[in-house]
């Protein structure tokens, strides 16, 4: 916060915000709009990753010179914090654990909880900052409960762009910290924002691929860290008999949701060999591309994978009942919740909407709280649950908690 002196009498002028551009569109309008509110504007760029081994899909070098040309046109201060050492300690790494263990990990969501809400915000806290501001397309509204403030969060008025997904790691103080200024625009309006004040990247490309590293190729990528090694592919088909079991008794709906949330545990003989791969832990359920085989009538689908035995199972076409659950699983210890305040305990239950992935529309589920976790069961079935993913749910638009699936 800055002051203005008179008389020898402190008087509030402006709120400091650090911003956190990207050399994307979205944080460059977020830092024009913020400035045009009255804010003292700071601009910083995040040096989190360098390799040049991935040099030519990285843009990292131009994304920089982007953020300091829309720095200099909104006349703005501009700062380069290097951040490699935590962003390879929190997310790289993070990543290389989860698929070494044969999980999916989101980086994204890490990176924001762990990289840009947590490592940036202190380091925009030292620099004086009140708050810290993304191009994220999100909602935040403030309400008091009980005198105390809490802090919500909103699905963006772009339904296409909505970023909510990605932001449900955050705390009540993260949240309480942060300005999202694009949370009631599109991304039409944006450009167009960003072309009537003649920035340089108002038609600039999204950014795809891993959160500050871009594009990559995930095998080659994976490669440095876990060696290829060959195994099996066993085809399961449709009909066979793992999928034609007689049906379970169970003592509670609970102990049935748990049974169905859990993986098949297929076995070689469920199946018959179809060729090779290069390493389990390159493939995640539900994936298509990579498999390398084909000849088939129906594309082929992962529908699990085995790191113990380094086997893929795969199954023939989108409606292969391997790729589909109902009910999942996640442990306390990876149970978040946004708004403290509406959490549930043992053996209580809520009516949500749920995704287990980004821009996958809103799914009518139901949460019950047992005493080791949570169990998500969904009105329909859902395809490709993975282990490693984050189940998000959601109260009408508002986003109140989120669980890595088990």
């Amino acid at each position: 916060m800055t002051y203005l002196l008179i008389d020898n009498q402190s008087f509030f002028f402006m709120k400091r915000v650090i911003v956190g551009l990207s050399g994307g569109v979205d944080s460059s309008v977020a830092a024009l709009l913020l400035k045009k509110k009255g804010y003292e504007v700071i601009g910083l760029f995040m040096h989190n990753w360098e390799n040049s081994i991935f040099e030519t899909q990285c843009s990292l070098w131009k994304d920089s010179i982007d953020a300091m040309l829309v720095s200099q046109k909104l006349n703005i201060p501009f700062q380069v914090v290097e951040m490699k050492k935590e962003y390879k300690e929190s997310v790289i790494n993070y990543m290389f654990n989860e698929y070494k263990s044969g999980k999916t990990p989101n980086p994204d969501i890490l990176c924001n909880k762990e990289i840009k809400f947590n490592v940036f915000l202190k380091k925009a806290i030292d620099l004086g900052a009140d708050f810290i501001a993304t191009g994220h397309y999100v909602n935040k509204k403030t309400m008091i409960k009980n005198n105390q403030f809490i802090y919500r969060i909103f699905i963006g008025k772009d339904s296409n762009k909505d970023q909510s997904y990605f932001l449900c790691r955050l705390t009540q103080y993260q949240l309480k910290k942060s300005l999202f200024p694009l949370g009631t625009l599109t991304k039409n309006q944006v450009r167009k924002i960003a072309e009537r004040n003649k920035l340089c990247n108002a038609h600039k490309k999204d950014s795809q691929g891993l959160c500050f590293v871009g594009k990559i190729h995930l095998v080659k990528f994976l490669q440095k860290e876990i060696l290829p090694k060959r195994g099996e592919i066993i085809n399961i088909d449709s009909n066979a008999l793992i999928y034609h079991k007689k049906n379970k008794s169970f003592l509670s709906k609970e102990e049935e949701l748990f049974f169905l949330s859990q993986k098949k545990g297929y076995k070689k003989s469920d199946g018959r060999l179809i060729g090779y791969h290069k390493g389990a832990q390159y493939f995640t359920i539900g994936q298509r591309k990579g498999i390398s085989l084909g000849g088939y009538q129906k594309a082929l689908f992962v529908i699990e994978t085995d790191i113990n035995q380094n086997i893929v199972y795969t199954g023939m076409g989108k409606s292969h009942p391997g790729l589909y659950r109902k009910s999942l699983f996640i442990q306390e210890k990876d149970i978040h919740w946004i708004r403290e305040d509406l959490a549930i305990f043992d053996g209580e239950k809520m009516n949500v909407f749920c995704r287990i992935r980004y821009r996958q529309p809103l799914q009518n589920a139901k949460l019950y709280k047992i005493k080791n976790g949570m169990l998500i069961e969904f009105e329909t079935m859902q395809c490709a649950i993975t282990e490693g993913q984050f189940a998000v749910w959601y109260i009408e638009k508002e986003l109140i908690g989120s669980g890595i699936i088990s």
